[in-house]
C-alpha cells in the first residue's frame, strides 16, 4: 500500500473518532474516541516516515534509508496515548463511582447540584 493511501486512511480514521468524540454522550464513547484520535496520528506519522522502497536504517546502511525521527515521535505518541487513556478511565471509574453515571448531562447536572 503506498504511503498517500495509509495517509488519506489515517485522515479519515482522524475525522472518525473527531465525530465520536462531538456526537458521544457518555464518557466511554469519548474515551475510546480519543483512543481512535490517537491511533490516527500514529498511522500518519509512520506513514509520512517511509517513502516508497524505504528501509529502517538498521544494521548495513541502505541505499535508501528511512527517516528515524517519525518512528521516535511515533513511540512518543503511543506511551502518551496510554497514559492518557490510563488517567481518563482513572477518573471515569472515580466518577462512577460518585455518582453512578457515565452520560456527560447526568455528571454535568449531579455535579452542579452537589456543589
Amino acid at each position: 500500500m503506498p504511503p498517500e493511501a495509509v495517509e488519506i486512511i489515517a485522515i479519515i480514521v482522524f475525522f472518525v473518532g473527531f465525530f465520536g468524540l462531538i456526537t458521544g454522550k457518555g464518557a466511554i464513547k469519548s474515551i475510546v474516541s480519543i483512543s481512535v484520535i490517537e491511533a490516527s496520528a500514529v498511522m500518519f506519522l509512520l506513514s509520512i516516515g517511509y517513502s516508497a522502497g524505504a528501509m529502517p536504517p538498521i544494521g548495513q546502511s541502505p541505499a535508501n534509508p528511512a527517516d528515524p525521527l517519525p518512528q521516535a515521535l511515533v513511540i512518543t505518541a503511543i506511551v502518551i496515548g496510554v497514559a492518557l487513556t490510563a488517567v481518563n478511565l482513572t477518573m471515569l471509574i472515580s466518577l462512577c463511582r460518585q455518582f453512578k453515571a457515565t452520560d456527560w448531562d447526568i455528571l454535568k447536572n449531579k455535579s452542579a447540584g452537589q456543589q
